[in-house]
């Protein structure tokens, strides 16, 4: 099997997320070569660094793991220099973000693999399903939607736009239909047609909308009536602009669903890719994909090494390097 990061696709996109993650001078490392030239690594030094982290919404447990590891090399005296030191950082953040580097496995042997995604309004949840659609289709799988946004009509219309610009088929009702009785059909649907994956839209709702967060997992209830295992995947689409909010999203999905996966999308232009540490850090849930822009190719398979790279823009595979 080819690895993921060693595709033309994956370059090109390791390209586009360098180019768009940080627009400018790296909010981490600007001006850190103007501020060391002919001093040591000191507690100043680091102390600028925790700022920088802790503004760029890299959050507590994540800065402070980082700038423990980066003392403790300090008092080794290992970090002699602005590179150094920027190998050290690259290093550290890493290591927080290596263990959630799991790329989604359709698993052959479940036919339909059911993926349920969910999100707040907004977080991108429906350009997230075209998008990934586009992706399965292209490594060979055949796909089809169920539109189980019952509630905005605008929801199920963009993704019948995706449909027909994957054509691929998908279960849809009139509004106001139950939730969980359309993605219900569209998995008998899959079944019936031998479709590889099914993905499920579903309401954008706040993690906070107690109801709202039944009803999805009245869905989770509804489709073990006809698969025990459904869905395979759930999948949480966070909006990488909103800081420690995505953090707390997370933990209240989590909390409420069990969710698999992430995508985090967004992490284009004011997005400073911070909040990935903070997630990671704090909740270890695989990072499927990434996001930086509109089109289907701003949307790939999250790879550790390249984004911190894309952070730093300097370091092993960077911009810099």
């Amino acid at each position: 099997m080819t690895n993921e990061a060693d595709t033309p696709k994956a370059r090109g996109f390791f390209k586009r997320l360098r180019a768009k993650l940080n627009q400018g001078p790296s909010w981490l490392t600007a001006d850190l070569s103007e501020l060391l030239p002919g001093r040591k690594i000191d507690a100043e030094i680091l102390d600028e660094l925790e700022t920088r982290l802790i503004t760029a919404d890299v959050g507590a447990e994540a800065t402070g793991r980082i700038l423990e590891e980066l003392r403790k090399r300090v008092a080794r005296k290992e970090l002699n220099d602005v590179d150094a030191l920027l190998e050290a950082l690259h290093d550290a953040m890493f290591d927080i973000l290596k263990p959630v580097e799991t790329p989604l496995a359709i698993d052959p042997n479940i036919k339909p693999y059911v993926i349920l995604v969910v999100g707040i309004n907004g977080a991108g949840k429906t350009t997230t399903i075209g998008k990934l659609a586009h992706r399965l289709i292209a490594d060979g799988h055949s796909v089809m939607l169920a539109a189980g946004d019952t509630f905005r009509a605008a929801a199920r219309e963009q993704l019948q736009v995706w449909a027909e610009r994957n054509k691929v088929p998908i279960i849809a009702s009139q509004g106001g239909a139950e939730p969980a009785a359309v993605i219900f059909d569209g998995l008998q649907a899959a079944r019936a047609r031998n479709i590889d994956v099914l993905i499920a839209d579903t309401a954008g709702r706040l993690h906070t909308q107690t109801h709202l967060m039944d009803e999805l997992k009245k869905v989770r209830r509804v489709l073990a009536r006809l698969d025990p295992g459904a869905p395979h995947e759930v999948l949480l689409v966070l909006d990488g602009t909103i800081g420690q909010n995505a953090v707390a999203q997370a933990e209240e999905f989590n909390k409420g669903l069990g969710v698999t996966g992430l995508v985090i999308t967004k992490l284009d232009g004011t997005a400073k890719g911070g909040v990935v540490l903070a997630i990671a850090q704090k909740l270890k849930i695989p990072i499927r994909f990434v996001g930086v822009g509109e089109d289907t190719q701003d949307f790939g398979v999250f790879n550790a090494s390249e984004f911190v790279s894309a952070l730093l823009k300097s370091g092993p595979g960077g911009a810099n390097a």
